[in-house]
């Protein structure tokens, strides 16, 4: 039995198709949602739905008991008043129930930077959940992405209008990029597959070589319009958070993020790309998903 997270998540939901699809995913799969209206038909037809918070110790201890493999996304929550808090929420009931249940193997979605990134805000926490999770002995995959092109579809409407996005990095450094699909798929083959063992990470940085103004002129000729990139500082970045409705713990933590980003460059050049695990392009996605999203 395979347990599924996030389900409705841009991550989970890609997940679900392809365990769906597979032709030899004969594991049954359980889903902890905290909306099951928001699953499609096709999903709810063909899974177990548990309805509620992975947060929440009694929803996880249902969803677990008879499992064997597990998919672990904590969500955002912009409006939690502590990063480190909000990742403590929900890795302290999985700790518990990884001792007391037959969970054997959990794949989960954190990211660059371990050993490297300090003071990063959600990085930071994120490293510090799967070092919680792996203390436990269970069989542990670590999916660890750099920056997802998805971040970008929240400016589709700029840069429809405006034919401007705005990151708060360096212009001319290499930013290391993964599409969601590709943590989706490698997610999938993990879950999959019982033999694996041990605990490590699994890289996921994409095929491209691009700086966030390299971005730029590509979303410009795939859009075949002018688009700009415009730098925006840590401190401006999280004052548009704050006017958003963010929490001032949750925005802090993303601008920390952005300086360790910018200071420690562990989403950089120095990272060679895993086109087994992450082989989608930036280019590629900006046509398949990207344009859909600005255009219509």
């Amino acid at each position: 039995m395979i347990v599924v997270t996030t389900p409705t998540g841009q991550i989970g939901r890609q997940l679900l198709d392809r365990l769906l699809d597979a032709p030899d995913g004969s594991a049954g799969i359980r889903v902890i949602a905290r909306d099951p209206a928001r699953l499609s038909a096709r999903v709810r037809e063909r899974v177990e739905v548990v309805p509620g918070s992975h947060a929440d110790p009694a929803v996880l201890k249902e969803a677990c008991t008879g499992a064997d493999r597990l998919f672990w996304l904590v969500p955002p929550t912009p409006q939690a008043d502590s990063v480190e808090g909000h990742f403590r929420v929900f890795t302290e009931p999985l700790r518990e129930m990884i001792g007391s249940h037959g969970v054997e193997r959990v794949v989960s979605v954190s990211t660059l930077g371990r050993g490297v990134a300090k003071n990063a805000g959600q990085i930071s926490a994120s490293l510090a959940m799967d070092e919680a999770i792996m203390a436990t002995g269970v069989h542990y995959r670590a999916l660890c992405p750099p920056f997802l092109m998805e971040n970008l579809l929240g400016q589709a409407a700029s840069i429809r209008d405006a034919g401007v996005f705005f990151l708060a990095v360096a212009e001319n450094r290499v930013l290391r990029t993964c599409a969601t699909r590709d943590i989706a798929a490698t997610a999938a083959q993990l879950l999959l597959d019982d033999s694996w063992t041990g605990q490590r990470d699994v890289p996921l940085v994409g095929p491209d070589d691009l700086s966030a103004e390299d971005m730029a002129h590509v979303i410009a000729e795939v859009l075949d319009r002018p688009v700009r990139l415009q730098r925006t500082s840590s401190a401006d970045y999280k004052a548009t958070l704050l006017r958003f409705g963010v929490s001032d713990a949750w925005a802090q933590g993303l601008a920390d993020m952005t300086e360790a980003l910018k200071d420690q460059g562990f989403y950089g050049a120095a990272q060679p790309s895993t086109p087994a695990s992450a082989p989608t392009g930036f280019r590629q996605w900006c046509e398949e998903v990207l344009r859909p999203a600005v255009l219509g």
